[in-house]
């Protein structure tokens, strides 16, 4: 079995099986197509211990951050676990490889100053203004990630109910509430720029298009908030993912219990939304005295 067939049905298998998001597959299958193109003369299932160690020293040559060596191990690991799975192996090669320290990261949040900033930097009067400030206040207002504020389909907002539907990581869905900012910026981008397009049959029901009356792409998404944080005066390193922390960040201190967090950033597990909790010490303190019976 050559690798790109045993790549191939890997792809198969994450995509249809584990029904991972489009961009989990694609960093999967990054990390593997150049870990395949060094180990271009040996074969999949003769992959030993030894080549992984040689390639983990290879890229730490290239200074890579920890944090992206783990992620490229433990799509290794995926990878060979599926090979064991699939009865193509008995050893699994990846055995015994420790992963990088990875340690922890303190996400970079904005303040609602900063993001009213941000929003009021953006020039109206132009083409793509009100389809701008509908974007960042959708990011802010309801934690969206990037693939999903650029899925988001018309069909999902139910304006009556005020709530959005949103499909996550692993076609997950669940209910966003939506504010009265938002919904407004939202009718006055549809009804009164979004209708005045010549959309692609396609792309008739994502919200979010671009002056070609087609999705907006990741890489856009990026580019608008990079600009308007620049306008805005701010210096920090914001991206769209910024602003998903920072509506986070701000539920906690403002009070909100974390499994209500948990539910509307969509995290499966907990622990994953607790990093939040560190940043507001206040919020822990009292969390202590109000439970701890020594308090």
């Amino acid at each position: 079995m050559d690798w790109e067939s045993s790549l191939n049905n890997y792809r198969n298998y994450i995509t249809i099986e584990r029904n991972l998001s489009k961009n989990s597959i694609d960093n999967y299958m990054r990390d593997l197509t150049q870990f395949s193109k060094f180990n271009e003369k040996i074969k999949p299932l003769n992959i030993e211990r030894s080549n992984i160690l040689e390639y983990i020293n290879y890229i730490n040559e290239y200074e890579i951050s920890a944090r992206s060596q783990a992620r490229i191990l433990s799509s290794i690991r995926s990878f060979y676990n599926f090979m064991i799975f699939e009865n193509k192996l008995k050893i699994d090669p990846c055995e015994h490889i420790h992963t990088p320290k990875i340690g922890f990261k303190i996400p970079v949040t904005i303040t609602v100053e900063e993001v009213d900033a941000i929003i009021n930097s953006i020039d109206l009067s132009q083409e793509q203004g009100e389809r701008n400030r509908a974007i960042i206040e959708c990011l802010y207002s309801c934690g969206l990630r990037v693939s999903e504020l650029t899925t988001l389909k018309i069909s999902d907002l139910l304006f009556q109910e005020n709530i959005i539907k949103v499909i996550g990581k692993g076609n997950q869905q669940r209910i966003v509430p939506l504010s009265s900012d938002l919904k407004k910026y939202l009718k006055n981008y549809i009804n009164f720029i979004r209708v005045k397009q010549n959309i692609t049959k396609k792309y008739t029901d994502i919200l979010f298009l671009n002056r070609n009356g087609r999705q907006l792409s990741r890489v856009m998404i990026f580019t608008i908030v990079k600009k308007f944080v620049k306008s805005a005066g701010i210096n920090k390193k914001v991206s769209p993912h910024t602003f998903r922390h920072s509506f986070a960040t701000h539920l906690v201190e403002g009070g909100a219990d974390l499994r209500v967090v948990q539910e509307m950033l969509g995290h499966v597990n907990i622990t994953t939304t607790e990093i939040y909790t560190h940043l507001n010490k206040e919020y822990l303190r009292q969390e202590i005295i109000n439970y701890h019976p020594r308090a």
